[in-house]
């Protein structure tokens, strides 16, 4: 009878055990939630990446959690931060918009130290207009050419003009257009055509 009663309780400790397991391994805490966030990868920058519009930045500061914030860059180019309100971000670096902030901040924080990571760009895009697949918007948050981002696009139909692209671009005010032969750069030839994309950048395919 010992023995039974024995194997019972072991049963039941062990079956308690299980379910407290399990249950805990539902709940996530807060602070889980926020160790999860700040080693969410971010994306590659490219070279001369500067803040814009609808990207979302992760504002950090090391001494003083209360005055950290994940924040998405308004329409204005604003940001709004804890006691600091609205600080002006479009244009800037993440290191010039965290010298920025440190500045801001040492009116009411001994010693900020304050980091910018930037979580997603939202504010590079190009265009791709015409006779392919996908015509529409894509990212651009990384460096990419022209025939990347045909490739994004799904591609050429099947009586678009592969030697006849365009690609538009507004510079200082001014439109320039530059001439793109995919058939040519498929072939080796002319690779130069193949240029870096800038934010803003519409290919035309007809």
């Amino acid at each position: 009878m010992k023995t039974a009663r024995s194997a019972s309780i072991v049963l039941a400790l062990l079956c308690f055990d299980a379910f407290s397991s399990a249950a805990l391994a539902g709940q996530t805490t807060p602070q889980a939630q926020a160790a999860a966030k700040a080693s969410t990868p971010s994306p590659a920058l490219p070279k001369d990446y500067v803040i814009g519009v609808e990207d979302v930045l992760a504002v950090v500061f090391w001494r003083e959690k209360d005055l950290s914030a994940e924040v998405v860059v308004r329409p204005d180019g604003k940001i709004s931060l804890p006691m600091l309100n609205d600080v002006p971000a479009a244009g800037m670096a993440p290191e010039q918009l965290a010298e920025t902030i440190q500045k801001m901040a040492i009116k009411f924080v001994r010693e900020p130290g304050a980091t910018v990571i930037v979580r997603q760009i939202h504010s590079r895009k190009v265009y791709v207009i015409g006779e392919v697949s996908k015509p529409g918007t894509f990212p651009l948050a990384s460096d990419m050419n022209v025939m990347q981002v045909i490739a994004e696009a799904g591609g050429f139909l099947e009586n678009a003009k592969r030697d006849d692209v365009v690609v538009v671009r507004t510079e200082n005010g001014m439109e320039r257009r530059y001439r793109f032969n995919y058939d040519e750069v498929v072939r080796g030839k002319r690779i130069e055509q193949n240029i870096r994309l800038m934010p803003g950048d519409t290919i035309l395919v007809r």
